[in-house]
């Protein structure tokens, strides 16, 4: 026995052709305009940024109308103008730099030392994790006190304040960025016969790079305030004082104008270490390797 099914017969649907659309959204290449191109520039965007706060600061100062408590900034950077062409703001400078640069190298070098006795054992990791617990916290400038008493009047105190600022900082980063690396490439290079001190270099460092540069940043950022502070505090190094120093003779001689020069000048030295420096670094690696956009 069979059953018929009656089926009516299926309508037959229209074609629809839509032609692809040559302009707006569908533009495939579109012509940047002069502003777009203005935009893309990051320094023409900071030089714009820099120039309204100093515009703001300017118009606040007239404002107020008292240089001896808020100088405008056209007064600002007369003094700054007139101590880098006396060569007072260079020279101290140069003092606080060569200071600056002594503690930094010997932080990071220890701090590269500590992270490699972290990562070779378990014992090395739980030494670098209590240290970083014990004495990250602390701030640099309270160990000044001390370190008068145990390196007595000159740079060996000043640098021993440094070093404290920079180590933990860079040790505690290029940890993190060695155990953030995939176990994926430590295997390939263990394929390739990479052990210990060669497995660090061609794998884990250029891995961790990212991280072990953030560190290198705070690090930096941290000994420079660190120094000001204890040249404010401790004063005269070696026969002559730095910027920290200058800037107290200036407030203690009520120039205030001066004294916002060489917080201008410290200001600068930082924009110049982050924006070059350490920009050019990171051109050069992290972004050229592609961990960056």
């Amino acid at each position: 026995m069979s059953i018929a099914l009656n089926q009516a017969p299926v309508p037959a649907r229209p074609e629809i052709i839509r032609e692809p659309a040559t302009s707006g959204f569908g533009a495939v290449q579109k012509p940047i305009s002069a502003w777009e191109s203005v935009y893309r520039l990051g320094f023409l965007r900071k030089a714009f940024i820099l120039i309204v706060l100093a515009v703001i600061w300017e118009i606040y100062g007239r404002w107020l109308d008292n240089p001896l408590l808020f100088p405008p900034f056209s007064e600002t950077a007369s003094a700054l103008v007139a101590n880098l062409l006396n060569g007072v703001i260079p020279e101290r400078a140069m003092v606080s730099l060569k200071t600056l640069a002594v503690g930094y190298v010997i932080g990071v070098v220890l701090a590269s030392l500590l992270t490699v006795v972290a990562i070779g054992s378990r014992i090395g990791t739980d030494l670098l994790e209590t240290l970083t617990a014990m004495f990250n916290p602390l701030p640099a400038i309270a160990l000044l006190p001390l370190a008068l008493i145990w390196f007595g009047l000159g740079s060996g105190s000043v640098i021993f304040v440094l070093v404290h600022s920079v180590l933990w900082a860079i040790a505690l980063n290029t940890h993190a960025g060695f155990r953030s690396v995939s176990n994926t490439l430590k295997m390939v290079g263990l394929n390739y016969g990479l052990r210990n001190i060669s497995l660090v270099r061609h794998i884990l460092i250029p891995a961790a790079f990212p991280s072990i540069l953030t560190g290198l940043k705070v690090g930096w950022a941290f000994a420079w305030r660190t120094l000001i502070a204890a040249e404010l505090v401790f004063g005269v190094s070696s026969g002559s004082g730095g910027l920290g120093w200058f800037i107290f003779e200036n407030r203690n001689q009520l120039e205030t104008a001066n004294v916002f020069a060489g917080l201008f000048f410290v200001i600068i030295i930082g924009l110049f270490v982050e924006n070059v420096i350490f920009a050019n670094i990171e051109k050069r690696t992290i972004r050229r390797w592609g961990m960056q956009h």
